[in-house]
């Protein structure tokens, strides 16, 4: 007799894994957890702590990616979302347009959160090429997550400290023009705000606004994709998400600064996890 594993909603995860530092797949699989979703997870690479640290052992997962996968296909394994995160080389965005390929359908949800560079500028390990194909790959999204910087660089556009709002408008424009229906561009600065610029295909430019607290963190880009993840596979309207993602973030910072957690190493996520479980939170 045949065993069915796809009983419950599934995503999967497709990102690095890092042993310390909140970060990656790390925060994603907790996080869509206890938000009712079976996280299933694809590591690109493995990391003892994030790459923020002095040192770190480093693994690359891609020589190994076609074999894991073809388990789970072994499996007949079915996924509600795929969520992925950051990409180290050429090949490995190609094994994840093949993944999307086979893995995607009318049904379930595709969310890329692009993570290709900050503050103005492209990460080391992002070649030209790379860039070229992300924005290949983009175009599997159902909901696309860059930061700032990212967005620029998917849409070819030259990075500034201050942006008009036509401006930004704009930009959300050229990325929906890449493929995803739904984008949400993250941390622009506004004054003592952080907001959020969220464009879905026939509606209105929205920014979702929160105060800002702290520096910035590893990891908080992860949580905001998962947290996206988790509630398109459960339905919930796409501004809500991002509403919560936020709210969620903001909770976590202001947690980890009472307990004085180092910068590198993230946010005690785990101090307000509880409050996505609770639809009211």
């Amino acid at each position: 007799m045949k065993v069915d594993h796809n009983r419950q909603k599934k995503i999967a995860i497709i990102n690095d894994f890092s042993g310390f530092g909140r970060c990656s797949i790390s925060v994603a699989l907790p996080i869509i957890s206890v938000m009712g979703v079976q996280g299933v997870s694809l590591p690109t690479a493995v990391f003892s702590n994030h790459t923020g640290f002095d040192s770190y052992f480093f693994d690359d997962y891609t020589k190994n990616m076609r074999a894991y996968i073809d388990e789970w296909r072994k499996l007949d394994l079915q996924f509600s979302g795929i969520c992925t995160g950051f990409l180290g080389s050429k090949d490995q965005i190609d094994i994840v347009t093949e993944f999307f390929d086979e893995f995607k359908t009318e049904d379930n949800i595709i969310v890329i959160d692009p993570v290709m560079g900050d503050y103005g500028k492209t990460y080391d390990t992002y070649t030209p090429e790379m860039c070229e194909r992300m924005k290949d790959l983009v175009k599997y999204a159902d909901i696309l997550s860059p930061n700032l910087t990212e967005a620029c660089i998917l849409t070819e556009t030259p990075y500034k400290e201050r942006w008009k709002i036509k401006e930004l408008f704009a930009l959300a424009d050229k990325l929906v023009a890449l493929g995803p229906q739904k984008i949400v561009i993250t941390g622009i600065p506004q004054g003592s705000f952080v907001s959020n610029l969220c464009f879905a295909v026939g509606k209105e430019h929205r920014f979702i606004k929160t105060h800002r607290v702290g520096e910035s963190r590893s990891g908080t880009g992860d949580i905001f994709a998962a947290i996206l993840a988790a509630d398109a596979v459960n339905g919930l309207d796409f501004l809500e998400s991002v509403k919560k993602a936020s709210r969620f973030i903001k909770k976590c910072i202001n947690r980890s600064i009472e307990m004085g957690i180092p910068l590198t190493d993230g946010v005690a996520f785990e101090e307000v996890l509880y409050t996505l479980r609770d639809k009211k939170k």
